[in-house]
């Protein structure tokens, strides 16, 4: 429910497959919701604002309900069921083309116990002649229906009408001051992707560090979908988590969920301030692993290593396990690697610390004059080969901490090396990435 201050939610819920993605992202306006004409797509809850005449809420995306017996349909229908109690207004979405089914009854009697406001739109209306199509659902109790078609955007804005006007005045000091907080905060808090391959325990870290079963969690490769995240208050200050769907080598996405499941995870590791790489040490570090380190720290992304599941290996494997991290991912250099059990919690009381090094590298700015000294030092400790020299060196930007060199001819790339590696020990920059950008004078 709405505290004071805060956004009122709107969760569209439903069986599967009856367009409550599609209709998700026509009301924001993108595409955020994967959409496929299949059911089960959508597993997890996703939250994001929307607004309407000036009218702002948050507007909750869920899986399914769907029958009982299996273990992760129960898990997404527990979902849809956490989103009822944390709503203000209900979207119930049915298909006008199958009519009313078992599931829908089982919805809508949940629904009727709640004590939540509820609108029931009946989807795939898409033209004035089938209208009469809606009448049937009145059976449902809840209420006169309204016919729309999310693919066409048919009578999009007049369900947009009964949303905003259906949803309890929010106490807030000043709309337009809120639009600007909410839009240089949000800016402001720093991102921590969680990635990995399927099925090493991102999801259950997640919903450990945020405290709430968030992410559907499963032993099934692939369950979760999309990147949903979540903000934290930490003894850091607020975090944005990600939990990003498991990425696998091209060659075997298979479907167009998947691949757009991969995209929607490459786009979480390019906008965060870090990435946590989640690795199942029962099954060490693969070529997998390899390749998604590789693709985070192209990104510019610093990483922190999590070797889950620490528990379930014994000594042998352990030291092999770490001889490999220095094998395979070499190239993290000095990133931190940490020993966890996302199930039980142990170890994870040490990334909050790892984080917050790893945050404050990233976000490091070093006055000019300071760039310049150890520069001069460093050249004076050893020259550069052929008369080359920086003539003068400024940081640009941050995120990742970015130097530009102005230098007096092309420098070699193993002397930029070199002082890149003395900036680097200078400013305690630690694992994170460094952009060296060389330009010639004269």
């Amino acid at each position: 429910m709405t505290t004071q201050g805060a956004l009122p939610i709107v969760s569209i819920v439903g069986r599967p497959n009856v367009g409550k993605s599609t209709l998700f992202n026509r009301i924001l306006g993108r595409r955020e919701a994967i959409v496929e004409e299949r059911p089960g797509v959508t597993r997890d809850r996703k939250a994001l604002e929307a607004e309407w005449l000036g009218r702002h809420f948050e507007l909750v995306d869920t899986g399914g309900w769907m029958p009982s017996g299996n273990e992760l349909d129960d898990k997404v229908s527990a979902q849809s069921e956490k989103a009822i109690e944390d709503s203000d207004l209900i979207v119930l979405v049915v298909d006008g083309t199958t009519g009313i089914t078992e599931e829908d009854g089982r919805v809508a009697a949940i629904l009727r116990r709640s004590n939540v406001a509820v609108l029931l739109v009946v989807n795939k209306i898409d033209s004035p002649l089938r209208d009469a199509d809606i009448w049937e659902f009145l059976s449902l109790g809840l209420g006169d229906p309204l016919g729309v078609s999310a693919l066409h955007s048919r009578n999009t804005g007049d369900l947009l009408d009964r949303i905003i006007g259906t949803l309890p005045d929010v106490d807030r000091e000043s709309p337009d001051n809120l639009e600007e907080e909410e839009a240089s905060g949000s800016d402001e808090i720093p991102g921590v992707a969680i990635v990995g391959r399927p099925n090493v325990g991102k999801s259950t870290l997640f919903n450990r560090l945020i405290g709430d079963d968030r992410s559907v969690v499963h032993d099934m490769p692939g369950t979760t979908r999309d990147a949903i995240d979540t903000v934290v208050e930490t003894e850091l200050g607020p975090l944005r988590f990600i939990d990003t769907a498991g990425m696998r080598r091209k060659a075997r996405v298979d479907d167009d969920t998947e691949y757009y499941s991969n995209l929607r995870a490459l786009r979480a590791i390019d906008k965060a301030d870090v990435a946590l790489l989640v690795i199942d040490a029962t099954e060490g570090v693969t070529t997998q692993d390899q390749r998604l380190a590789e693709r985070v720290d192209a990104a510019g992304c610093p990483i922190v290593v999590l070797l889950n599941k620490w528990e379930m290996v014994d000594q042998e494997e352990k030291d092999e396990l770490m001889y490999q991290i220095g094998r395979r991912l070499h190239f993290l250099g000095e990133s931190p690697v940490l020993r966890i059990s996302a199930l039980s919690g142990r170890g994870v009381h040490r990334l909050v610390p790892a984080l917050e090094a790893a945050i404050d590298a990233y976000e490091t700015r070093v006055p000019t004059r300071k760039v310049n000294e150890v520069i001069q030092l460093a050249q004076s400790a050893q020259p550069a080969p052929h008369g080359g020299r920086v003539l003068y060196a400024t940081q640009g930007a941050a995120h990742p901490p970015t130097f530009t060199l102005f230098t007096n001819k092309e420098l070699p790339s193993s002397y930029v090396r070199y002082l890149e590696r003395k900036l680097r020990e200078e400013f305690s920059l630690g694992a994170t990435p460094i952009k060296i950008r060389l330009r010639r004078r004269g």
